[in-house]
């Protein structure tokens, strides 16, 4: 392994596809070793009943060249996450990187809802597996990511805080979930920066997941055809552009000047100078307020 994070370990907490992946995946590819966790396995599916698998996670982060670790492990299980961060302080002695991606919500919500006619069991399910995650996983992972100086906990949401605090988002249960989850990156800035970590909140922009393409019947190859239905999706980012924001600011020596804020990919590809991997820019948070929201046509000439 080489790179800015050799020596370096990471724990993705919910990285079997999506933005958790390609977080994994960039950190890999920057030399660190790297726990990868999720429910769907090559043994199991979760309830998502989908193809991508924890296991597949840990190989493409090898062959990024990190160490990819793979292990199966439902963070509502608090003995389960328990036992993870004792084997990385056993096999490691060390955690640098905490992301908690964990979500899991996308069959849990129905758009433009009100809570009293939402089904009341799926929201507070898409509440436990978006929110008691990262608390569970924060809570047992931060005494190791402690023990050196320099940490980085990323919480990975959709939205950021401005664009959130302005905007409903989706329905009652979606809305509360991703603020929380904003609110926690900046509760964890109060009690770790005094003790030498960071703590920041991660919006991916309009992300090309594996679900995304599905929904638009696209591949990643050929992403452009979805256009015809939805032109704004031109603004649209691969997993991996989140991956490189994390890996960039996992590198940065100066990364606490971020710490408790809420950012975006594209906001910190301003920052850092990186790229999605076809060399483009997109900056999907202010492209959704100056351009979509606002109900212009679109183009994405100068947000991408």
């Amino acid at each position: 392994m080489s790179g800015p994070l050799e020596g370096k370990v990471a724990l993705v907490a919910g990285a079997t596809r999506g933005a958790g992946r390609g977080i994994a995946v960039e950190l890999g590819a920057a030399g660190a070793t790297v726990y990868a966790t999720g429910r769907s396995t090559r043994a199991r599916r979760s309830e998502y009943d989908r193809p991508e698998t924890v296991e597949d996670t840990a190989d493409l982060v090898t062959a990024a060249g990190g160490q990819g670790i793979a292990v199966p492990a439902d963070h509502l299980d608090k003995t389960a996450v328990r036992d993870l961060v004792d084997r990385i302080a056993d096999e490691q002695g060390r955690l640098d990187v905490l992301v908690n991606d964990i979500w899991g919500g996308e069959k849990l919500f129905a758009w433009d809802t009100p809570v009293w006619e939402h089904d009341l069991d799926n929201g507070l399910r898409l509440l436990r597996l978006a929110v008691e995650t990262h608390a569970v996983t924060s809570h047992y992972a931060l005494p190791l990511l402690l023990r050196h100086p320099g940490g980085l906990v990323v919480e990975v949401t959709d939205g950021t805080a401005d664009y959130n605090r302005d905007t409903y988002r989706v329905n009652f249960f979606y809305d509360l979930a991703k603020a929380s989850v904003l609110r926690m990156a900046f509760a964890l800035g109060h009690e770790l920066g005094p003790r030498g970590a960071t703590a920041v909140a991660l919006t991916p922009g309009w992300m090309r997941s594996e679900i995304m393409l599905e929904a638009f019947g696209v591949r990643e190859e050929n992403w452009r055809d979805a256009l015809e239905r939805e032109p704004h999706f031109a603004v649209s980012e691969t997993p991996r552009f989140t991956g490189r924001a994390v890996a960039a600011l996992a590198a940065d020596p100066d990364v606490s000047r971020f710490n408790g804020q809420s950012l975006s990919s594209g906001g910190l590809a301003r920052v850092y100078g990186f790229t999605d991997l076809d060399g483009s820019r997109p900056d999907a948070w202010r492209y959704l307020v100056e351009v979509q929201d606002a109900g212009r046509p679109a183009d994405v000439t100068g947000y991408r």
